[in-house]
């Protein structure tokens, strides 16, 4: 299993008698692009906090980056990334600050973080945005800074919920150029979205509904399971037997 990012085996989280997430299995290689879909009350949310290690699971196994979800929590939060569509910048801080800042609370030495920084601003071309405050960034902008400092201690594995929300087509291609990049760098992808389109650009795709996996495997083969033109086709055949519609 050394090649494996993240492994889970009847991975359960129960509230009371309701089953948030019902024995859901899955693996995801190193470096691999992972995407995790479901429409709202499927288990997604439940499923990635627990991973992140927020979360205790009721049953089942999982380990993260090698670490064991149950009792190496901290483990998992030092090698792993996180950015969410909601949260992932504090608006009143410069873009400087923002870099600053996230760097030093994963842990990177001033000095990494200097050379760190350089090397990014240029990279993304805000060399004359350093002093500007977040919040006035558009918002192709922020989400572009928020994964790259989602990345920036380079973790094993980074976790994106939604990353792309609100942003308009090409900067989401621009996006999932970012992605692409630092997956090849070995970071593994683990992705959730709405948009079908962005699940063409994952290695494989997981379909959960009602707390349980109903599909997992390359996008081609899903279509050709389905017999579907398109990830929108499979995505609503699995998706319209929900029950649930809160996650």
């Amino acid at each position: 299993m050394e090649n494996k990012a993240i492994i889970c085996k009847d991975l359960t989280k129960k509230f009371g008698d309701f089953y948030a997430v019902n024995k859901v299995s899955f693996d995801v290689a190193k470096g691999e692009i992972f995407g995790f879909l479901g429409a709202n009350g499927a288990g997604k949310t439940t499923v990635m906090r627990i991973l992140c290690g927020l979360s205790y699971p009721s049953s089942g196994e999982a380990t993260v980056a090698g670490f064991n979800v149950y009792n190496q929590q901290e483990s998992i939060k030092k090698n792993i990334g996180y950015m969410s569509q909601k949260f992932s910048l504090y608006e009143n801080l410069t873009v400087l600050e923002n870099i600053e800042f996230f760097g030093g609370i994963y842990g990177v030495s001033r000095k990494e973080i200097k050379e760190r920084a350089n090397k990014l601003v240029e990279y993304l071309g805000l060399q004359n945005e350093t002093k500007k405050l977040v919040g006035g960034l558009p918002l192709g902008w922020k989400q572009k800074l928020a994964f790259s400092v989602a990345i920036f201690h380079r973790p094993e594995i980074v976790f994106l919920d939604e990353p792309t929300g609100g942003v308009d087509p090409v900067t989401r291609r621009q996006f999932w150029d970012m992605i692409y990049e630092a997956a090849a760098y070995g970071i593994t992808i683990f992705v959730t979205t709405h948009y079908m389109d962005e699940a063409e650009y994952c290695n494989r795709i997981s379909i959960m509904v009602d707390g349980r996996l109903e599909a997992l495997d390359a996008p081609g083969n899903l279509k050709n399971r389905f017999s579907a033109n398109s990830m929108d086709e499979v995505f609503y055949r699995l998706a319209r037997k929900a029950v649930r519609s809160d996650d």
